[in-house]
């Protein structure tokens, strides 16, 4: 039996990044099964059980095959298993830019300084606020981004208050706010961003304007 890392992995497939500053960018995405949270607007929740045991190496053998230059970990929740941190850090090793979509509900300190870490800082909306790890944020370096899914107007109010608590603007290297899919319209966000003058750059899914909820994109 192998004594190597292994990791319960649901998919791995290669697509367009569709958000964060990377947008736009052939990206492999592997990604991992389970999460502690339950947010309401979620759509990987097929992600929530199940998957395959995998491991490292191969791995990195099937990412390695798409021929990209980016890797994203996501979920799920990626950092609910604990080999997340040497599958990181074999991904830099490698020559990847890596970066890692995380809810932020558990510690971040661990991961390789190498990732780009895009935390998504959970708002009201997403009936999953009290899991938020605050001391996530002042680990946030330069390299990385913090995400706030909007839901509603007091959505909007809370985040721009998570920003000014924390003094976050020109701290990481984006606040990103995004529209809930088919919940708050994106028109509605834009003015309150533009009326309020915010540092945040507003983006939209783009994987979803072209695949639709499609699993695999």
């Amino acid at each position: 039996m192998s004594n190597q890392p292994s990791l319960r992995i649901t998919e791995i497939f290669h697509s367009l990044q569709g958000e964060a500053l990377t947008v736009g960018l052939p990206t492999v995405f592997v990604r991992l099964t389970g999460c502690p949270l339950r947010c309401q607007y979620c759509d990987t929740a097929y992600a929530f059980e199940g998957g395959e045991q995998i491991t490292l190496e191969a791995i990195l053998d099937q990412v390695a095959t798409y021929g990209a230059r980016y890797v994203t970990v996501t979920g799920g929740e990626p950092m609910a298993q604990p080999n997340v941190l040497p599958l990181m850090k074999a991904l830099c090793d490698a020559g990847y830019e890596v970066s890692i979509e995380t809810s932020g509900a558990m510690p971040i300190d661990a991961i390789d300084e190498r990732v780009s870490i895009v935390l998504d800082l959970k708002t009201p909306g997403s009936r999953e606020v009290a899991r938020n790890n605050l001391d996530n944020l002042r680990r946030l370096r330069a390299r990385d981004q913090l995400k706030f899914v909007i839901c509603d107007h007091d959505d909007y109010v809370w985040s721009k208050a998570q920003i000014d608590q924390h003094d976050l603007a020109g701290r990481v290297g984006a606040i990103l706010f995004s529209p809930s899919h088919e919940e708050l319209k994106p028109k509605q966000l834009a003015e309150w961003i533009l009326k309020d003058s915010l540092p945040v750059r507003m983006q939209m899914q783009m994987h979803k304007y072209i695949w639709g909820d499609e699993p695999g994109h």
